[in-house]
């Protein structure tokens, strides 16, 4: 089986053909060799459409994405890539790297699904594999050697390139004699993130190869904020002093690898946090503060964009690990266009008793790095970081009007929402578009 999983037709062509031009970027070889067409939707015009960039997580915006493309598809998502727990977390552990969950998630959000190959690549790549350990490495020798009822509307040309980094990633796990890796729970995704980026040795290869066979619109970026092929592991200090390592143990900790998360009914927090940072994850002092440099990709979007947004989901975990790096809040501050804070609707483990100022406060600080090294920190305003609140209908988070007009902010608007049994209060899509298109239009 394994010699089948290492041998099969197309990897070693495909292989040979991209080292074959090493001077090449990812991006114009793929578009050049690779056989794969995009939908007629993909080319469609952007000169009209207003253009955003959207901080945010892996999972809370991802419920107005559909709806966001009615209104634009210009649109860059930057996200954080220092989740360490679920599929990714077993990823990273034998393998390193950055966390890919979050950037395959929203990846596969904004992926084609028009046709039934689209919406075959689109369910292939969000497919999960079984929690028995058992079960699930059968499922992914089933998958990995062409065999599984998944590949049945995939075409030649996705197949043969989809299969080429899953078969990857599988040889790359066979080379790690000394760990064992769990497919259990294993995103499929994942896997082909970690292959792609692993063989390119690029994070945002893999991410344009993603989009490539996914068929996302050109014009729609998915950034991670930090382009690394390292390790990245997030700290927070709280108010107490306590020092948190890993984005798990700050957001929702667990007692087990697949144990389910439940963001809202997690176990508080010690006192509330003062601050996120990134950590050293190599080294005997895993507690040393590290500080990696923004994606340029990032700092130039911020430079043109219409329109900045803070994402609703995880404040501290999934929104200010984007903000804390140099260089972004030098430029949010120095750009004039709108600025939208999108105010959660519940509580979660982050936030508990937080009123919008202190999401403002919260914000205001990561950008001006207030907390860090002296040297790096900003004195900018809140209203030079957000310049319009949106708040969903019967949240659970209080409005301090009179606060919020004291840091400078005057805009508030209130957009209609819907209850989820999973997470509470949340905006409804509709709704949401609604007023950023009322905003900006």
């Amino acid at each position: 089986m394994v010699d089948s999983l290492l041998k099969f037709g197309t990897f070693i062509p495909l292989c040979n053909q991209l080292s074959a031009s090493p001077s090449s970027s990812p991006r114009s070889l793929f578009m050049n060799s690779l056989n794969i067409h995009h939908s007629p939707t993909a080319a469609a015009t952007t000169s009209n459409q207003p253009s955003l960039l959207v901080f945010s997580g892996g999972t809370a915006f991802n419920g107005v994405v559909e709806e966001l493309k009615k209104l634009t598809t210009s649109v860059a998502h930057v996200l954080p890539v220092s989740d360490d727990g679920g599929s990714t977390a077993e990823i990273v552990r034998v393998l390193g790297g950055p966390a890919v969950g979050d950037i395959r998630s929203r990846c596969l959000r904004l992926s084609d699904e028009s046709t039934s190959e689209a919406l075959a690549v689109r369910t292939l790549l969000g497919f999960r594999l079984p929690l028995d350990a058992r079960q699930a490495k059968l499922e992914w020798y089933s998958i990995v050697e062409g065999e599984h009822p998944l590949w049945k509307d995939v075409s030649k040309p996705y197949r043969e390139t989809i299969r080429a980094f899953l078969a990857y990633f599988q040889n790359q796990i066979l080379r790690r004699t000394n760990e064992s890796f769990s497919f259990s729970n294993g995103s499929i995704g994942n896997f082909f993130f970690a292959g792609a980026r692993i063989f390119f040795q690029s994070l945002d290869a893999a991410i344009f190869l993603f989009s490539r066979v996914s068929q996302i619109p050109t014009e729609s970026l998915v950034l991670p904020v930090i382009s690394t092929n390292d390790r990245l592991t997030l700290g927070c200090e709280l108010w107490d002093g306590m020092i948190i390592r890993g984005q798990n143990e700050i957001s929702h900790p667990t007692s087990g690898s697949f144990q389910l998360i439940d963001k809202v009914n997690s176990s508080a927090l010690p006192s509330r946090i003062k601050r996120v940072f990134y950590m050293s994850s190599e080294g005997s002092n895993l507690l040393h503060e590290v500080f990696p440099p923004v994606n340029p990709s990032v700092l130039e979007q911020l430079r043109n964009v219409d329109c900045i947004i803070y994402g609703m989901g995880s404040l501290f975990t999934s929104i200010c690990p984007s903000l804390v790096l140099l260089g972004v809040g030098e430029i949010i501050s120095s750009r004039s266009c709108a600025k939208v804070l999108l105010l959660n609707g519940t509580y979660d483990r982050e936030t508990s008793g937080f009123s919008a100022s202190c999401f403002v406060t919260a914000i205001t600080d990561a950008l001006n790095r207030t907390y860090g090294h002296l040297n790096n920190s900003l004195k900018n305003n809140p209203s030079q970081y957000i310049n319009t609140i949106f708040v969903p209908k019967d949240g659970q988070i209080p409005v301090d009007i009179e606060i919020l007009a004291a840091q400078g902010i005057v805009h508030v608007v209130h957009v209609e929402s819907v209850h989820d049994p999973k997470v509470g209060i949340v905006y409804e899509p509709t709704s949401l578009i609604q007023a950023l298109a009322d905003l900006l239009i």
